[in-house]
């Protein structure tokens, strides 16, 4: 398998259409299954690997941090051969400004995400969401500074809202610092909101977008049961993290949907796995999705997504399904 590849927006840095998440690494993942995991997708051809310095997922304070040493771990002596992304802004420690976008934390936290990745710099540095403790300015102020200090090659945010993303990209503009060219948005078959003003900006703007939970957290595998209790060992029940998941998606509608989608993947031989992660990629927008996996194995039916040549006829039919999820709450 040969992973096609994108520029990331209108930088000149190409990347693989296909991202590979590591959130699972270090609690729902050991370290020895996580670097297979690594493997695997490089060995496809995903050469673009994100993270971030709260992860893992589901965890607290002990365990902040040790996403990225083991990804820092399986990257030595090979570092030039991938595209590396971090974020910043959660908690990282007991201090009220161990956490957020001011520019004290900013510049700590590269420093510290740097020494656990053993590496001197990343390519793309991100927001990991608003802050709206700290003004905008000295939050972009911080992120050009790291730019031009040498430690981030681009910046980019995630979980931003598309007013934010268009304020920040004017203030940038008018203050000349270097601008985002990236997003990181949730997005999916049972996440649809961003494509009404979010994805028009970022085509507008020339934003790469990297959207995470193309799956839905998993349900999108159609392996989850409506009627019965989450998974064990799922993020729908994973420590800190079980809570969130479940509200985004353990619902009766959602689980109706994914009955509706796993019959539309079944009449065109495909894993339904396969047709959702092909659907985000079908959209112009996109540069890549981000795969997530606690097992090897479970990358197979997502890197397949991005030589799977989705019918248009059939993409018509998931998005004619899904539209509800396009308009948000007030279609509910």
């Amino acid at each position: 398998m040969s992973i096609p590849t994108t520029r990331l927006g209108r930088t000149g840095l190409t990347v693989s259409r296909l991202a590979l998440g590591t959130m699972t690494f270090g609690l729902q993942t050991e370290e020895a299954v996580a670097h297979q995991i690594l493997t695997k997708a490089a060995s496809a051809g995903v050469n673009f690997l994100d993270t971030a310095d709260v992860y893992p997922l589901g965890g607290d304070l002990n365990t902040v941090g040790r996403t990225e040493e083991i990804v820092g771990r399986w990257l030595k002596g090979q570092r030039q051969s991938y595209v590396l992304a971090t974020k910043a802004v959660g908690r990282m420690g007991p201090n009220p400004w161990n956490q957020g976008a001011s520019r004290k934390h900013l510049l700590d936290a590269i420093d510290a995400s740097l020494r656990r990745l053993q590496t001197d710099y990343v390519d793309l540095y991100q927001l990991h969401s608003d802050d709206p403790a700290t003004p905008l300015d000295e939050a972009l102020e911080a992120l050009d500074a790291i730019v031009k200090s040498g430690k981030a090659r681009y910046v980019g945010v995630s979980n931003f809202l598309a007013y934010r993303v268009a304020t920040t990209l004017g203030r940038s503009d008018l203050k000349g610092w270097g601008r985002i060219v990236s997003l990181q948005p949730r997005y999916s078959l049972l996440f649809r909101e961003i494509e009404r003003e979010l994805l028009p900006l970022a085509l507008d703007e020339g934003l790469g977008v990297i959207p995470y939970n193309p799956l839905a957290g998993g349900l999108l595998t159609g392996k989850h049961r409506p009627g019965s209790a989450p998974t064990p060992g799922t993020r729908f029940t994973l420590g800190t993290t079980a809570e969130r998941y479940q509200d985004r998606y353990w619902n009766e509608r959602a689980f109706a949907t994914v009955q509706s989608l796993q019959r539309l993947a079944a009449e065109a031989g495909v894993s339904l796995t396969t047709l959702s992660v092909a659907w985000t990629l079908a959209n112009p927008a996109i540069t890549a999705p981000l795969l997530g996996a606690s097992r090897p194995e479970q990358l197979d039916d997502t890197l397949a997504a991005a030589t799977y040549r989705l019918d248009p006829a059939l993409k018509q039919k998931l998005d004619e399904l899904t539209v509800d999820y396009r308009r948000g709450d007030a279609a509910r």
